[in-house]
């Protein structure tokens, strides 16, 4: 249970911020069950016939497509999972027209299916697919069918082409206009709330330099290089603390 006069102090920071943006990473969504990449539990730390670093690169998608959507399907497309309190308390705060947006490395499309509205995803989403070949979109569930059919190669039924998820691998750059909006939303908030992130995964960590508002807020289970730059720590789960925060 985080410290309550820190608790307090968030609250009153929250209280008199008009454009806050929160910034996230993998920590949020693990309360939902989604597992993360870097804990001692995390895909990083768990043993395949190639590292997932290799598993989610680009050049691996396109020389061993069965052994990457065989990676996908099993740590990526998750069933059952539901948005958690940090997820709600954000979408709330947007719907008070308290929060501007979230920028967010996660790729589960949880924040929107909290409701959140302004949500820039850095790394892309496992909600959206296109054919490399004609880029016709194909939603999840297309992905879902192939995965229950055990197709490792999904194909276009358009034009036969291969479908590739809408997520950012390694090797690949991140979306410029995702990135523009997330720097002008960062740099133009008063309250940066940084959640749920090691901060130590780029370029994305280096989007926070551009913010220039009144109070830095770090909350995460450990403790990040940002922490001393901050004018509020708390060191624990963003869904505990969000959750006792309440929008005026």
């Amino acid at each position: 249970m985080a410290d309550m006069e820190k608790i307090e102090q968030l609250q009153k920071m929250i209280d008199e911020s008009n454009r806050i943006v929160f910034f996230g990473g993998a920590g949020v969504s693990t309360e939902s069950g989604v597992p993360d990449f870097r804990s001692v539990d995390g895909l990083y730390n768990q043993k395949y016939d190639y590292p997932p670093e290799t598993m989610l690169s680009h050049s691996f998608y396109v020389t061993h497509k069965p052994e990457f959507f065989k990676f996908y399907y099993d740590k990526l497309i998750l069933e059952g999972i539901e948005p958690n309190a940090a997820h709600k308390k954000l979408a709330e705060l947007e719907q008070a027209g308290k929060l501007q947006a979230v920028v967010t490395q996660n790729i589960d499309g949880l924040h929107q299916a909290a409701g959140s509205k302004t949500v820039y995803e850095l790394h892309g989403s496992v909600l959206r697919n296109y054919c490399t070949s004609c880029h016709e979109f194909y939603d999840l569930d297309f992905i879902r069918q192939c995965k229950s059919d055990g197709v490792l190669e999904p194909k276009c039924p358009k034009c036969g082409g291969h479908v590739k998820p809408d997520v950012v691998l390694y090797e690949e750059g991140l979306d410029q206009d995702v990135m523009s909006g997330a720097i002008d939303a960062i740099r133009t908030a008063d309250m940066l709330i940084i959640g749920g992130t090691s901060l130590v995964v780029y370029p994305a960590a280096g989007l926070i330099d551009y913010f220039r508002g009144d109070h830095l807020v770090v909350i995460n289970k450990q403790s990040t290089g940002r922490d001393a730059f901050a004018d509020l720590v708390i060191e624990d789960a963003i869904g505990e603390v969000l959750s006792q925060i309440k929008v005026k």
